[in-house]
This record gives structure tokens, sequence and C-alpha cells, in this order.
């Protein structure tokens, strides 16, 4: 076997090198200080999410299966926000589903889904499994890898979009990012990582995502496994266990992609949730809100709503006009308008039990009607925009201009929106005191010793 692995190894490519290069020692001075800065602004966003996300019943199957059925046998890592043990891939595959049962954490538009939502998990797992030691009581160094993890997966993103037909779920390709960070936890050589990510890649979820649009689940977006299978493949790689080029990183069409490491940072181009739903029906909570505001109507002077918005936005839960889960809310641009007429705001609150039983949603989804915008879709992915048009009893009728969802690099939510994104999904959950502690350890990283090591136990004990 040794000698069959190593004949493999030595085909690695010159260009692949510069990419495991780039993987294997990036440090924290090589990055910009608003790179930096972007990487603790999606940890904190990333953390409350999990918050969020760990009351849900998504989050209790998989924590409980994690625990039981992906188990190593001495439980190498701890579960985000739960304490029980599991493997390394186990962990990272539940943490990561916490996070996706809230779909508030922050993504990319070109490849139409999110990285940080496995990477975080993943790199928790490994350092919490012992594979990370060095990691683990080093702020800088964890930011570091968490931005590797974000270069990464988002590349992969957008080469398996630009590269194949079908659209994918985002597990099958932050599954590489997954694989990244743990072969340079491994100290793998070019030839070893090449190896890893061509395993993610190969047994990475290609789920067909558009169908989970159209009918919601827990499945979201395929990311716990996409997690699962980046750290697997690691694990496979590190054994010796071989793998097929990764056709995001080799391809000729894709190459292009990987030529500026280290000189255009994708991590600067997420966009964060203002709202905890699906990023395409945002422009239309934007521009529906927008017309409260401007006009003072209630939700019960309603008498009809129009959504015009990109064909994607418009097929959101098609297939379920009345959510009854938090996880049909969550893909409904139908209930995510009526929620916020109702209410004036759309947080974890609306989209949860206190939106899906208000007698005022359930009225305004039957006025409904949605209308394909040729315009809108003909600018996505790229951009997302909506208008939502509304007819009053008083026979008053009101359009709203054409609006996008907030939280682009060009439109973003500045610090303190993010602060307090963090604050309402994370102090219900983790109360006060818990919840200042994470943010301090999140702020302090880079210059107070031991702040990792006060978030890495935060994060990885259970809520009370």
């Amino acid at each position: 076997m040794a000698s069959v692995v190593t004949e493999v190894l030595a085909s690695t490519p010159t260009s692949f090198a510069d990419i495991s290069t780039f993987a294997r020692e990036l440090t924290f001075a090589d990055l910009p200080d608003d790179v930096a800065a972007q990487a603790q602004r999606c940890l904190l966003d990333l953390i409350g999410v999990a918050a969020a996300g760990r009351g849900t019943p998504a989050a209790a199957i998989v924590n409980a299966y994690a625990a039981t059925q992906l188990c190593a046998r001495d439980g190498e890592a701890r579960i985000l926000f739960d304490g029980r043990r599991a493997s390394m891939a186990g962990a990272a595959f539940a943490g990561a589903t916490t996070i996706d049962a809230i779909d508030a954490h922050d993504g990319h538009v070109l490849t139409k889904g999110h990285a940080g939502v496995a990477v975080l998990p993943a790199l928790l797992a490994y350092i919490d499994g012992g594979a990370g030691t060095r990691v683990a009581n080093d702020g800088r160094e964890f930011l570091a890898r968490l931005v590797l993890g974000y270069e990464v997966a988002t590349r992969a993103g957008i080469a398996l979009h630009a590269t194949v037909p079908d659209y994918h779920c985002s597990g099958a390709w932050n599954a590489l990012a997954c694989a990244a960070l743990g072969g340079r936890l491994f100290g793998f050589d070019d030839a070893r990582l090449r190896h890893a990510l061509g395993i993610a890649e190969y047994f990475g979820p290609r789920g067909q995502i558009l169908r989970v649009c159209s009918y919601p689940t827990m499945l979201k977006d395929g990311s716990g496994w996409g997690a699962h299978a980046g750290v697997t493949a690691a694990l496979l790689a590190r054994d010796g266990f071989t793998g097929a080029p990764a056709l995001t990183v080799e391809r000729d069409d894709a190459a292009p992609l990987w030529n500026d490491l280290g000189t255009r940072w994708r991590i600067r181009e997420q966009y964060f949730k203002a709202y905890p739903v699906c990023r395409w029906a945002q422009p239309a909570i934007e521009a529906a809100l927008a017309l409260k505001r401007a006009h003072r109507f209630s939700a019960e002077d309603v008498v009809g709503i129009g959504i015009e918005s990109f064909r994607e936005a418009i097929d959101l839960g098609s297939q379920c006009r009345f959510p009854a889960t938090t996880d049909e809310a969550q893909y409904s641009v139908t209930f995510a308008v009526a929620a916020a007429f109702a209410f004036g705001r759309l947080s974890a609150d609306e989209i949860d039990t206190k939106g899906l039983t208000d007698p005022r949603v359930k009225r305004l989804l039957e006025t409904m009607t949605l209308t394909e915008d040729a315009e809108f879709s003909g600018l996505f992915p790229a951009e997302r925009w909506a208008r939502v048009r509304i007819t009053l009893r008083d026979g008053r009728a009101l359009v709203s201009s054409a609006e996008r969802a907030r939280g682009n690099p060009e439109n973003p939510l500045n610090d303190d929106e993010l602060r307090a994104k963090y604050r309402e999904l994370a102090v219900p959950v983790l109360g006060a005191e818990r919840a200042a502690k994470v943010e301090r350890a999140v702020a302090t990283l880079v210059q107070v010793p031991g702040s990792l090591a006060t978030l890495v136990d935060e994060l990885l004990r259970p809520i009370d």
C-alpha cells in the first residue's frame, strides 16, 4: 500500500503547490487589518446564529445523533453549545447543522451559499480533538485559519457553480475548506493535501438545493454533512487514503479563481444577514418594511400584497403556502413579508412559534401574489432585488422602490448593527453574562492572551 500511495502522491502538479503553500504558510501577519477585522465580525455573527440554532429541533436531533452514532471510543471533541463528545467529524457535523438551523449566517453572492457555517465548527472540532494544540493557545493563529477556510471555501463554491450545470448545496464545496484546515493542522505536504481536497470534493454532498427551497426541511444547505465530509477527508488522507484531484481546484476553467490567493481576500466579499431567513427573501423584507415605515399603516389595514422579485426568490417555499415549522418559515418569501408587516420586524422569535401562530400572518398570507421580474432575474446571483405592492382597506395602492438586501460589502451592516444582532440572538439562549463574555473574548482575540481559550470553553460547554 505504501508504495502505491507514494507513487500517486508524486504526481502533484506545480500549480497545486502554490495553493498548498498558501494553506500551509498563511499567518496572521499576512492578513490586512480589515481582513482580520472581518474575520472577527464573521466569528461573532456565526456564534450568535449558533446560539439561536441550539434551541431548534434540528440541533437536538443532530447533537444526540453525533454523540451516540458518530462518537469515537474516547470521545474526541465536544459538540458546539452541547458539551457531549463525538468524533471530530461528528462534532463538526453537529455544529454546522446547529448553525444552519437558523438561516441567519453570512454568505457570498457568487457561491449562492455559506462558508463559515462549516469552517467554524470544523476548526473547533480539530482544536478540541487534539489536532490543534497550538491554535488553541493563539488567537492570531485561530483567526488566520478561519480566514484560510473562507478563502478556500468561497473559491471552491464559485468554481463549482461555474463548472457544473446543477445548483448544489453549500456542503458540496465548503467540505474542501474543512479538509484544508485539517491538512494544515496535520502538517500535510502538497501531495497529501491534494488528496484531502479530492476526497472532500468526491464525498461532499451534491444536494440539489432547489428541492429544499421548494420543500423546506432540516436539510437546509447541506453544510452539516459538508463539514463531516471535509474532516473525514483530512483524517483519511492522513492515513494514506487517496482521492482524485478536486475539479473545483484543478480544472483549467477553475484554476484562475485560485491564482489570486493572498492578494484578493474573498472574506471581504461576504455578506451579513439582517434577518434570519433565506437571503433571497431579504430584498422583499426591506421593501415591505420601507413601505410600513413611510406610510405607517397596520397589518389590519392591508388587504392585498404583491411581491415582485427574481425567479429563485419567487420559488422559495412554493410548495408550502402556510408554513408550520421554523424551517418552512425561513425558506418562504411570503411568510417573511407577512411577518414583517405584522410585527414591523423579523427576528428569531417571528420565524418560530410567535409568527407561525399569529392570525395576522395567516390572513396576510392569503392575500399574496407573486410575480417574477425579468430584470431582477437577469441580475441574479450577483444582485438580489425585489419590489412590494400593497392595497390598503381604504383603497390606496402603495408601491415600494426596488430594494436589495442590506449587509453586502457595498451596503454593509455596521459593527453596532452586527453586535446588536449577536446580542438579540445569543442573550435569550446564553444569558446576558455568558453572551457578554463570549463577545469580549472575540473582540480581544488578538490583544489579550487567554481570550481564545476562554472563547473555546464557552462555545463547547453546554447551555444550562
